[in-house]
């Protein structure tokens, strides 16, 4: 029956008023519409290569990449599928169309099916992944699915899709139980940012796995993506075969892949390579795509480093709740053309800002930090490197009766490690070496750090090593050193040790030269606060 006689019919119906056969009319349509989907949805049950092809509205002319292929085109084949490559390469899009491809198929064929998402970080659902599958969803060919778009007020809502027969769902990773709750006959999880997802999700997520069947339902799938972080974890021993783990199909997509699939420029790698070093932990980590650990021989690993930035959108994300502690500014004052004055603002133990500021002259960097001290109560506190050219801005401060700090890297301290068995050569190396303390897991840390690259390399580039005598000291290595690696000067990382350091600088260093008897009473109340109980040396928890 044509659409032409459908038509005719209903009219001849309508005007015979016979609402039974219209009713009947109706469901004859709705089946045979039913069969007809079925069919479709059924030809992409075990093709999301096909799906992605003849399902999206790819507009100018794009379309999967080869490794985009080769890992849609595995899933069907091998139920338990892992990939990791560089920053840039489409994971969450690719992601997306997946769970596009499961949830449709699977409901169009009236089966009973779950996709479960989970990632590192809720952060990666709420902000990355879920908006992506709103985003491909719209660009679905829904005649070739033959079914209406999905509802944005009743089907696809913020964080799931509900249809039918099934639904997919965003998921905590750290909330195993609930990952291990899922129950259909088809199943989908997808593990984004996997790196970094603990091994109870894994555990919950391979419980699925037990009643699955090769070739019919029961099924279930797994995709695991991300760019790769240290050799540790679950989805590192996935990668190098573990025993127990050869049941996963692995894929690493290279740097020359991506750039091959214009998803990556060199320009872009040539450019990280000089800012973060060809040999760093980051640039093997995003843009090769390879395990690698900076934990050997750098004073902060970059797994470290990360979960700070984890720790500081979760702060940014609820609002930017006030931080109990001190503001304290550290601020490392530019000594060059290409350096940058950087003024690191503290909240306690939230690094709220970096902000940076070039070509300025001391003058304007002392009205500057003078700004940012604000009101008498609750004052914040500059920290300010007194050496070369930030001398002068101390000294203007001060003459100013504003409560600063000054820091001198090279100046000696008795300071000792949290363990009391070594000393520091020098202010620098313990100050850096403080920083690596307060990040340190074993000792459930809350410093939170903005998200910045050059703070990043900054942090996890210096190295250390172990001085002779007694006590033994640990060198953190030379700035000078650490200059000619990076090719620039670590003013982000200098600017945060400096405010971080602040409980440990003497409060008789607080004081107004111009007023030789008294210190200024902003400067008078900080210096109490820190002798009162704000000193923490990292020798101490």
């Amino acid at each position: 029956m044509t659409t032409v006689d459908v038509e005719a019919q209903i009219a001849a119906l309508v005007r015979a008023g016979d609402v039974q056969a219209l009713r009947a009319l109706r469901d004859r349509l709705q089946t045979r519409h039913t069969r007809q989907t079925s069919r479709r949805a059924l030809r992409y049950m075990r093709d999301p290569v096909g799906w992605a092809r003849d399902c999206v509205d790819w507009g100018d002319g794009d379309g999967l990449t080869p490794y985009q292929n080769d890992v849609l085109g595995a899933l069907p084949r091998h139920k338990r599928v892992a990939v990791r490559g560089p920053h840039g390469l489409g994971k969450t899009g690719m992601a997306a169309i997946t769970v596009l491809w499961f949830a449709s198929t699977r409901e169009a064929a009236g089966i009973d099916w779950k996709v479960i998402t989970t990632a590192s970080a809720w952060r990666h659902l709420a902000v990355y992944l879920w908006p992506e599958i709103h985003k491909w969803a719209r660009r679905i060919r829904w005649d070739a699915l033959g079914r209406r778009p999905f509802s944005e007020f009743t089907e696809l809502l913020a964080l799931n899709l509900k249809l039918n027969h099934g639904a997919a769902s965003a998921v905590a990773s750290n909330k195993p139980e609930l990952i291990e709750g899922a129950h259909a006959d088809s199943l989908f999880y997808l593990i984004d940012e996997s790196k970094v997802v603990p091994d109870g999700t894994w555990d919950a997520i391979e419980g699925a796995f037990s009643g699955g069947r090769d070739d019919g339902l029961p099924e279930a799938f797994a995709l695991a993506i991300s760019t790769p972080g240290p050799p540790t974890g679950r989805f590192y021993e996935i990668h190098k075969r573990a025993p127990g783990l050869e049941d996963w199909w692995t894929r690493h997509v290279t740097l020359a892949e991506a750039v091959a699939s214009g998803r990556i420029s060199p320009e872009w790698a040539e450019q990280r390579a000089r800012q973060w070093g060809a040999d760093s932990a980051m640039y093997a980590n995003r843009v090769l795509g390879e395990f690698h650990a900076s934990d050997e021989d750098s004073v902060i690993p970059l797994a470290w480093v990360e979960a700070a930035i984890e720790r500081w959108h979760t702060w940014n994300a609820a609002d930017r709740p006030p931080a109990d502690g001190r503001r304290v500014l550290g601020v490392d004052v530019a000594r060059a053309g290409g350096d940058s004055t950087v003024i690191a603002h503290r909240h306690g133990l939230v690094v709220a800002a970096l902000e940076t500021h070039d070509r300025e002259d001391t003058m304007q960097t002392t009205a500057r930090v003078q700004a940012a001290v604000g009101e008498e109560d609750g004052a914040a506190v500059p920290v300010v490197d007194s050496i070369g050219v930030g001398g002068g801005v101390v000294d203007r401060l001060r003459e100013l009766g504003a409560p600063v700090l000054a820091y001198t890297g090279a100046a000696k301290t008795k300071t000792r490690t949290r363990d009391t068995e070594w000393g520091f050569v020098n202010v620098r190396s313990a100050a850096y070496w403080r920083l690596r303390e307060l990040l340190d897991p074993a000792f459930d840390p809350e410093l939170a750090l903005p998200p910045d690259d050059m703070l990043i390399a900054d942090l996890t580039t210096p190295t250390w090593d172990i001085t002779t005598g007694v006590p033994p000291k640990i060198r953190v290595e030379p700035k000078e050193d650490l200059v000619a690696r990076l090719g620039r000067s670590p003013d982000r990382g200098d600017a945060v040790a400096m405010a971080m350091w602040a409980e440990n600088l003497a409060s008789s260093t607080v004081r107004n030269p111009a007023r030789a008897s008294r210190r200024s009473p902003a400067a008078a109340r900080y210096g109490r606060a820190i002798t009162r109980g704000g000193a923490t040396t990292p020798g101490r928890r």
